[in-house]
C-alpha cells in the first residue's frame, strides 16, 4: 500500500499531466515567477523536456480536456504520502524513524510547490507540476526501497526527471544547466551502480541486509569509495558541489525548492542505506569525509560573496549547510558506536533544513506576488523566521538540529575539534542568507496580490520551519534530546550568528565609507566553481 500511494499515485497523474501538456504543443508566454539571475520568462520551446522520458501521450482536446481537470489536483497527490508519514500506517514498527520524518517532509514541499505550478495555469505550468511530481514519486521510492533495483531504479529515475525539471526553462542557460546536472548525477549513478553490483556478487539484495553484508564483503573498500562518490554528488560535497549553485542560478522558484529542499537529501538516504553505519569502524573513510565536509562549508562562502545573483549565494548556503549532515555521516562510519545518533541527528538536520529552505525559496514566489500588499509585513516577517532557523538562531528548528548535531559528535575522537569548527557554518550561512537577501531586493519588484492558497501553504512552511524539529526530536527520535533553554545553550547558538550579523555590517560599513572602492566589483570567480569548466564543455559541443 505504501508504494501504491506515495509512489504510483503521483506517478500516474504526473504521466496524465505530461500527456496532456504535450498533446497541447506549444503554450503561451510562461506567467510564473522567475528568478532573478535565471532565464527570462518567454515563449516555450519545442524539446522542454527529456527526449523519451515519456513516449506516449493521449492525443487531441480529449488529453487538454483530462489535463484541465487533472491539474487543480495536483497538490493533493502527495497528501496521502503525508498521512501516512504522520500516523506510521504501513509502516513496520521501528523502521520508520528515518523513512517517516524524511517522506513527511518532501510531500509539504511538493504540496507548496505544486500549489504555485498550478497557479500558472499554462502547459508550462502543467509540466512543472507533472515533474514535480514525478520528483516525489521517484524520491518516495528511494525511501520506501526494499530492495537493490528498486533503489538503483529511484536513483536514475529522480536524475531523469529532475533534469526535465531544470529543462522546462525556456532559456539556453537552462538546457546548459540540465545537462550539466545530467552528466554529474549521470557519472554519480554508474558509481553507485558499480557499488550495488559489488554488492550483489557479495551476496546482498535485500536492503535491510546490506550493510552487514557490506561490513563483511571483500570488496569493502571499492563498495564504500563509489558510495561516498555517487551518492556525494548528489549530496553537494565538495569539490564536486558546484552544480547546486550553478542550476539555482538558471531555474525558478519551483525548481529552486524541490532542488534545496527534497533532491539534495536523496544522497543521505543512499548513505544511510547501504552504508556499513555502525557494522565496522572505517575511520580512515570517516576523517576523510569529515575533512572534505568542512572544507566545502568554509570554502564555498568567498564565490557567493563574490558574486552579484542572488540565486547563487542560497545555492551555496545550502551546500555549507550540507556540511552539517555529510560530518554526521562521517563520525557514523569512524566510529560504530556513534552510528545510531549521528545518522538520527543527520535527520533531524535534513529534515529542519528542507522546510527552512524550501520555505525561504519559495519566499521569492510569495514576496514577487504579496510584497507590495496588506501582508507585507507578514511575508517579511515569515521570511525572516525562516533565514533565522536556517542559520540556527535560538528557538528555531535549526537550533534544535545544530543542538543534537553538536552533542553527537561530541564523542566522535577526530584529530580536529570538529564541535568548535561547526558554529562557524552558522556564521557563514549568516553572511550568504544576508548577500543574498541585499542582492534580492535589488531584483524582485514586489506584487500587490491579496491572500490566496499559495500564501496560506507558505505559511505553513513559515511555522514547520521553526518548530517542526521541536516536534520530531521530542516525539519521533526519543534518543536525542531538545537544548534546554538556559543561558549557556542560547548564548552557543546566538553568538554564531551575530558574528555573522556584525561581519556583513562590517561590510556595509566598509563599502559606504569607500574603504572598499578599490576592490574590483563583480562576479571574479566562474559560477558554479569546477562545474563552470563542465558547462562550457558541454557549450562547444
Amino acid at each position: 500500500m505504501l508504494l501504491l500511494l506515495v509512489v504510483a499515485l503521483p506517478a500516474a497523474l504526473a504521466v496524465v499531466l505530461l500527456g496532456a501538456a504535450r498533446s497541447q504543443g506549444r503554450g503561451g508566454p510562461h506567467t510564473g515567477p522567475a528568478r532573478p539571475g535565471g532565464p527570462v520568462p518567454g515563449p516555450e520551446q519545442p524539446g522542454a523536456h527529456v527526449p523519451g522520458l515519456i513516449t506516449t501521450a493521449p492525443g487531441g482536446g480529449g488529453a487538454q480536456t483530462v489535463g484541465r481537470l487533472i491539474a487543480p489536483l495536483a497538490p493533493a497527490a502527495p497528501l496521502p504520502a503525508m498521512a501516512l508519514a504522520v500516523t506510521g500506517a504501513g509502516f513496520a514498527p521501528g523502521a520508520g524513524s528515518m523513512t517517516r520524518p524524511l517522506l513527511l517532509v518532501a510531500a509539504l514541499i511538493c504540496t507548496a510547490t505544486l500549489v504555485t505550478t498550478t497557479r500558472l495555469r499554462t502547459t508550462r505550468g502543467d509540466r512543472l507540476s507533472a515533474l514535480v511530481l514525478l520528483c516525489f514519486a521517484t524520491h518516495g521510492l528511494l525511501l520506501l526501497a526494499t530492495d537493490l533495483a528498486q533503489l538503483l531504479v529511484a536513483c536514475v529515475g529522480t536524475t531523469l526527471a529532475v533534469t526535465a525539471l531544470i529543462r522546462t526553462g525556456p532559456s539556453a542557460a537552462s538546457a546548459r544547466a540540465a545537462r550539466v546536472y545530467l552528466v554529474v548525477t549521470g557519472a554519480g549513478d554508474l558509481a553507485v551502480a558499480g557499488a550495488l553490483v559489488l554488492i550483489l556478487r557479495s551476496g546482498g539484495w535485500r536492503l535491510s541486509e546490506v550493510p552487514q553484508v557490506v561490513a563483511g564483503s571483500p570488496q569493502l573498500v571499492p563498495i564504500v569509495c563509489l558510495l561516498l562518490l555517487g551518492f556525494g554528488v548528489r549530496a553537494c560535497v565538495f569539490p564536486v558541489h558546484g552544480w547546486l549553485p550553478l542550476v539555482e542560478s538558471r531555474s525558478s522558484v519551483p525548481v529552486g525548492a524541490v532542488l534545496s529542499g527534497m533532491v539534495v537529501s536523496t544522497g543521505l538516504i543512499g548513505w544511510i542505506r547501504l552504508l556499513p553505519l555502525g557494522e565496522t569502524a572505517l575511520p580512515g573513510w570517516g576523517s576523510a569525509l569529515v575533512a572534505f565536509a568542512l572544507t566545502g562549508s568554509f570554502l564555498v562562502v568567498l564565490p557567493a560573496l563574490l558574486d552579484p545573483d542572488p540565486e547563487i549565494s542560497l545555492g551555496y548556503s545550502t551546500v555549507s549547510q550540507l556540511g552539517f549532515v555529510t560530518v554526521l555521516i562521517g563520525a557514523a562510519l569512524a566510529v560504530p558506536e556513534l552510528a545510531e545518533a549521528c545518522v538520527l541527528s543527520a535527520v533531524v538536520y535534513a529534515v529542519h533544513h528542507a522546510m527552512a529552505k524550501g520555505g525561504l525559496i519559495l519566499a521569492v514566489s510569495i514576496w514577487e506576488r504579496h510584497g507590495a500588499s496588506r501582508l507585507r509585513w507578514w511575508v517579511l516577517g515569515g521570511s525572516a523566521m525562516l533565514a533565522l532557523a536556517v542559520v540556527g538562531a535560538p528557538l528555531g528548528s535549526g537550533a534544535v538540529a545544530k543542538y543534537a548535531a553538536k552533542r553527537t559528535l561530541s564523542e566522535a575522537p577526530f584529530v580536529v575539534d570538529v564541535v568548535a569548527a561547526l558554529p562557524f557554518i552558522s556564521t557563514g550561512s549568516t553572511l550568504l542568507l544576508i548577500w543574498a537577501g541585499l542582492t534580492l531586493r535589488r531584483h524582485l519588484r514586489p506584487g500587490t496580490v491579496g491572500a490566496d492558497l499559495e500564501l496560506l501553504a507558505w505559511s505553513g512552511f513559515c511555522l514547520g520551519g521553526t518548530v517542526l524539529a521541536w516536534v520530531l526530536v521530542a516525539r519521533w527520535v526519543p534518543v536525542l534530546s531538545v537544548p534546554s533553554l538556559d543561558l549557556v545553550t542560547l548564548w552557543q547558538a546566538t553568538w554564531p550568528v551575530l558574528l555573522g550579523l556584525g561581519l556583513a555590517g562590517l561590510g556595509m560599513l566598509s563599502v559606504r565609507t569607500g574603504l572598499a572602492g578599490r576592490l574590483p566589483r563583480g562576479r571574479r570567480l566562474p559560477r558554479g566553481d569546477l562545474m563552470a569548466l563542465l558547462e562550457r564543455a558541454l557549450h562547444r559541443r
